[in-house]
């Protein structure tokens, strides 16, 4: 429109389309293209990098090791990148994106800072007609949605929050440029993954920092250190070898699995391998026993042997057991690394509010009222996570066959089969959706998979003529099933997390996403692709 500022752009006709340029995107592009496909990649930030553009907030790095979170399928690329650090922080991870994108010459069909408005369906052309917020029209026999289970942000509903006048953030859309926070009076709502990673850094520059918490979490330490250079040439000189372990592993990760459970030690050998687990750090402190989930006793010892932790650390007994986490299961939630998180509260200018006892009542335009006391603040930073596995796809208008909205569709909550599509929804193909391992396991071993198992599909619909693919609504109800009974027996639903949905008012409560691992969830693939894509209706 003359005099709009907007960009409007022709319609134009791709093979494929591809949201998101995180690792699945970057990866997707890769592969489809090797097929002789014309694609293009729409990505809303300005640069690659996924949950990695957004999460760069003070302190934000992985918690899977830096060498076996990458890439697998080019032993060039596992040659030619150095990780510097065990556990990579945000803009190395960024780097390596940049670094794949530009080895692979992918940039030239990517299109930043483009948001996908809406996903449309015409069933006479077997067609998906795409939109965005840059006016872009466009039509494409497949759509691969790379967009990552946790990339829609969660800003809480606090009365008052537009008054506030001094400076907020999230976490998940950390400004690009330096924000100062020396000399400010800092509050931070969230002690999850992200809260328990931040709150350090911001302790070091702020001059008051006041952290409000509703669910203590359980922290294990990282131990965090800069990689030895013989153990990188030793991993390089396996890669092939570790690989294969990442492949056959429950959690995508080639580090060794438990096979004991806990009953088969005394307590003072369980103790011992804590200790020794706890002193290393890293995601193999909770790895020590086959029935954490599962096991009652297990699970409440090493609960209480975090709970010991945390009391020796922090000082004042009245924080530490605010801190303690009780009323849920260890692992029930997602777990989490730090560096110095509980020493933290050992600082005079950090406090800790307990929010059940004193609930956020309103922001203020000069801060937080809670519990009726009203803590004066220069900046909030909001650790508050996201609306996980379906609020990323729900923030776009996604019509199906029959221009049925995913958003009726997913009313009593998220289904899919395999994770990797929708009944009613033809040749959409979902990396890493509802029903699918990727969150409880290293994710980039997760996303090889699955987008590899989408391209093989997408050349096997090539050479047979295939117009449209999708789940049939059977197939999708007994997957859904099918991961819903493997969460019962185990202790995940005694939990109100996010992989729950419990974090999001009004959202259905399911566990949504896929416990049996990585390496039952590859076999159920593979079995379905040798059958004809079973469970799959294919038109001509």
């Amino acid at each position: 429109m003359e005099g709009s500022g907007e960009v409007v752009v022709a319609a134009d006709e791709f093979d494929a389309v591809i949201i998101g340029a995180g690792f699945s995107g970057i990866y997707a592009l890769h592969l489809l293209r090797r097929l002789g496909l014309r694609c293009r990649l729409y990505e809303r930030g300005d640069a690659v990098g996924g949950a990695w553009y957004w999460n760069r907030y003070p302190g934000a790095r992985c918690d899977s090791e830096s060498w076996f979170y990458c890439f697998t399928f080019s032993d060039e690329l596992l040659q030619e990148w150095t990780w510097t650090e065990r556990f990579p922080p945000h803009d190395e991870i960024r780097r390596y994106l940049d670094f794949v994108t530009d080895r692979l010459g992918l940039r030239s069909d990517m299109q930043f800072g483009t948001k996908v408005t809406s996903l449309v369906y015409d069933d006479a052309s077997a067609r998906w007609r795409v939109a965005t917020d840059r006016g872009d029209s466009v039509v494409a026999r497949y759509v691969i949605t790379a967009i990552g289970s946790i990339s829609a942000t969660n800003v809480p509903d606090i009365t008052g929050l537009e008054r506030f006048a001094g400076r907020g953030y999230h976490t998940g859309e950390w400004p690009h440029d330096d924000v100062d926070l020396s000399g400010c009076r800092v509050g931070v709502i969230g002690t999850g993954s992200t809260g328990t990673q931040l709150i350090p850094v911001v302790a070091q520059q702020a001059a008051e920092l006041t952290v409000f918490q509703r669910t203590p979490n359980y922290s294990m330490p990282a131990r965090n250190q800069p990689l030895d250079p013989d153990f990188v040439a030793d991993v390089k000189a396996r890669y092939g070898e570790l690989n294969a372990i990442t492949r056959q592993s429950a959690g995508g990760m080639p580090l060794p699995a438990p096979t004991q459970p806990f009953d088969e030690v005394d307590e003072d050998e369980a103790r011992r391998r804590y200790e020794e687990a706890w002193e290393r750090g890293g995601v193999l402190v909770l790895q020590q026993f086959s029935d954490l989930l599962t096991n009652e006793r297990s699970n409440e010892f090493a609960a209480e042997f975090f709970r010991e932790k945390i009391r020796a650390t922090v000082r004042n007994t009245d924080v530490a057991e605010k801190l303690v986490p009780k009323g849920y299961p260890i692992a029930a939630k997602r777990p989490v690394l730090d560096t110095n998180y509980y020493e933290t509260f050992n600082l005079p200018h950090v406090r800790l509010v307990d929010v059940n006892e004193a609930p956020i009542s309103e922001i203020t335009p000069t801060g937080i009222r809670a519990g009726g006391v009203d803590h004066v603040l220069d900046v909030i930073i909001f650790a508050t996570g996201y609306d996980a596995f379906t609020g990323s796809f729900l923030r776009m208008d996604i019509r199906g066959r029959n221009g049925v909205r995913l958003e009726d569709r997913w009313a009593d909550g998220p289904t899919a089969y395999l994770g990797l599509g929708i009944a009613g929804f033809p040749n959409l193909l979902t990396v890493n959706g509802p029903c699918n391992p990727a969150v409880l396991t290293n994710v980039p071993a997760t996303i090889e998979h699955d987008v590899e198992w989408i391209a093989d599909c997408i050349a096997y619909l090539e050479e047979q003529g295939i117009t449209a693919f999708e789940p049939t609504a059977e197939a999708e109800a007994e997957w859904v099933r099918h991961t819903a009974e493997l969460v019962e027996g185990t202790l995940y639903p005694r939990a109100n997390s996010w992989w729950m949905g419990a974090n999001i008012p009004g959202k259905p409560r399911m566990f949504m996403a896929y416990t049996g691992g990585l390496n039952r969830f590859r076999d159920h693939c593979a079995e379905v692709a040798m059958n004809g894509y079973r469970g799959y209706a294919l038109t001509r």
